[in-house]
């Protein structure tokens, strides 16, 4: 099996390597729909602000590429934030629309950004993962401002509470998956759910 990670130049491309690469599958890093399109699915990574993401991703043509694709889309951190309709992160500025919803700052909490362990509980259960075979311990690691809200509750997998905002960790919705941490960087149940996401592409349910 062969993953492509979509390198628009606003991501953190080598730890998501090399976390997919542990998994034992096939990585193709590019910007090339042609290259791309040689992949069974796809990771959208980024770091960094929404308008600059945005402005890349049309720089590189890729933003009907990817609302196009038939094929499994994982958006990870800034990736997952992509993908909803519009954030207020600098300017407002138009998202690929895939999700309903809007990125907002954070808003009435101690600290921003939310960053550190949080504790991801599940709203529902996508077809790639097993809810009888989940780790007791499910804490993954967050670093974001900047969170997604006015979102259709059928698309949301799992949130974290920060402060008594329901932070939304997983969405999804059809071929499209969303985690706003690093589940390469969220120690055993980060790597179970990329895990079971990748197995899920194998066995055609993602």
């Amino acid at each position: 099996m062969k993953i492509g990670v979509i390198d628009y130049g606003m991501g953190n491309l080598f730890s998501v390597e090399q976390a997919l690469k542990r998994l034992d599958v096939e990585v193709v890093v590019s910007n090339s729909k042609t290259e791309l399109e040689t992949a069974d699915a796809y990771v959208l990574p980024g770091v960094g602000a929404f308008p600059d993401a945005m402005k890349r991703l049309k720089e590189t043509s890729l933003i009907d590429f990817i609302r196009n694709t038939k094929k499994p889309l994982l958006g990870i951190c800034l990736g997952m934030q992509l993908m909803f309709e519009e954030s207020d992160e600098v300017a407002l500025t138009k998202g690929l629309g895939i999700f309903q919803g809007r990125i907002q700052r954070f808003e009435g909490v101690s600290r921003i950004p939310h960053m550190g362990w949080n504790d991801l509980t599940l709203q529902q259960t996508p077809k790639w993962l097993d809810r009888d075979n989940l780790p007791a311990a499910r804490h993954v690691y967050f670093v974001h401002s900047f969170y997604a809200s006015e979102l259709d509750e059928k698309e949301r997998v799992a949130s974290a509470d920060y402060e008594h905002i329901q932070v939304p960790g997983i969405v999804a919705k059809d071929n499209f998956t969303g985690m706003q941490f690093h589940p390469e960087k969220s120690g055993p149940f980060g790597m179970h759910l990329l895990t079971a996401w990748a197995e899920g592409v194998k066995e055609g349910v993602c």
